[in-house]
């Protein structure tokens, strides 16, 4: 009996069957009327309990009490959710397939610790006490670790295992260095337990101009890779057959996923499960193919980052629970029923 060679085998895979191929699009379509009803959802429910009368009233007419809950608040964190879950959805989908790992996220090349200590070190010696002031160390140490993980997984003959492996090594002196900092420093614990949450209630207009040329800079660069990453998933010499540059597709995988997950981490903290969830949930139905499973990652990571913002806003009432801790709750259990079916996507 003739066994097909892995790269034959993933060939097969990507030619999607004709009903795959027809419910694609219309799945897509149907995908953008969710995330709209929910982004109307995340403006019209909040913490303060609103009637639809008065978010309309503040939407529209009125500057005064009713428009700072609804535009300032409500519209800001609705805005920032859609553009951190699309970045993350997008990073977490680009680096699994970057290092063709169906579990790989942000967090495993080092990036969000990268972030962390960044911030942590802002606050600790450079006495910075706002999210303004410390966006950018976050968005530079995320960087930096990047490029550092680049490097030592081999520059121009990195490797998808040298790749994890460096990000691997980094995290764990980083997360060492942000404990012990936050240990000998009261000030800095208090101020990191709340952004090491992850959360959009931090969310002003300044915020979002800050981190939005880097979000939309990345976007339009890991769309771009798909054909790229798509050839590169069928092996090193497959790939160099179709044309495509291993080690630019590489380099470029890692910056829009640095600049990615590196923004969205600096704007709300780092948020985990979207960019290892989502990406792997969608490949179950979309099949291999990145140009469909970059959209969708875009467009279904907000739609999971602005539900579960939603939610904590409903439960807690008239407090609520960071979208940090009510991702981690809903995907734990969630992405254990992923991996446990028996036919789990593959890349």
């Amino acid at each position: 009996m003739l066994v097909d060679s892995p790269p034959e085998a993933r060939a097969k895979a990507a030619a999607a069957p004709p009903t795959r191929r027809a419910i694609r699009p219309v799945g897509l379509l149907l995908s953008v009327v969710v995330l709209v009803l929910v982004a109307l959802a995340s403006i019209a429910i909040g913490a303060k309990d609103l009637s639809m009368a008065q978010v309309w009233h503040g939407l529209f007419q009125d500057t005064g009490t009713y428009g700072d809950v609804v535009v300032d608040d409500r519209v800001s964190r609705t805005v920032l959710g859609l553009l951190a879950g699309a970045a993350l959805g997008l990073s977490g989908a680009v680096l699994q397939a970057l290092t063709r790992n169906p579990l790989a996220d942000p967090g495993l090349l080092g990036i969000n610790a990268g972030a962390s200590a960044a911030v942590v070190t802002a606050i600790t010696f450079f006495g910075v006490t706002s999210i303004n002031g410390y966006i950018w160390f976050a968005f530079f140490g995320a960087a930096a670790v990047g490029a550092m993980v680049w490097f030592l997984g081999g520059g121009r003959g990195a490797t998808p295992v040298r790749l994890v492996l460096a990000g691997t090594a980094i995290s764990a002196a980083l997360y060492g260095y942000l404990q012990a900092v936050m240990i000998m420093d009261d000030a800095a614990l208090g101020r990191m337990r709340f952004w090491t949450v992850g959360s959009l209630s931090s969310a002003t207009d300044s915020t979002i101009l800050q981190v939005l040329p880097f979000l939309v800079g990345g976007m339009i660069l890991a769309l771009a890779l798909a054909r790229p990453l798509n050839a590169m998933s069928m092996g090193d010499d497959t790939a160099k057959a179709l044309g495509a540059h291993l080690n630019r597709t590489r380099a470029l995988s890692m910056l829009a996923a640095t600049v990615l997950c590196g923004a969205a981490t600096a704007a709300c903290g780092p948020i985990v499960f979207v960019g290892l969830m989502v990406p792997h949930a969608v490949r179950s139905f979309t099949g291999p193919d990145l140009r469909w499973i970059l959209p969708y990652a875009a467009v279904l990571s907000p739609v999971l980052l602005l539900g579960a913002d939603v939610l904590g806003r409903i439960v807690a009432r008239p407090s609520e629970v960071q979208v940090g801790i009510v991702t981690a709750i809903i995907g734990g259990p969630v992405f254990i029923l992923l991996v446990r079916r028996r036919r789990t996507a593959q890349l």
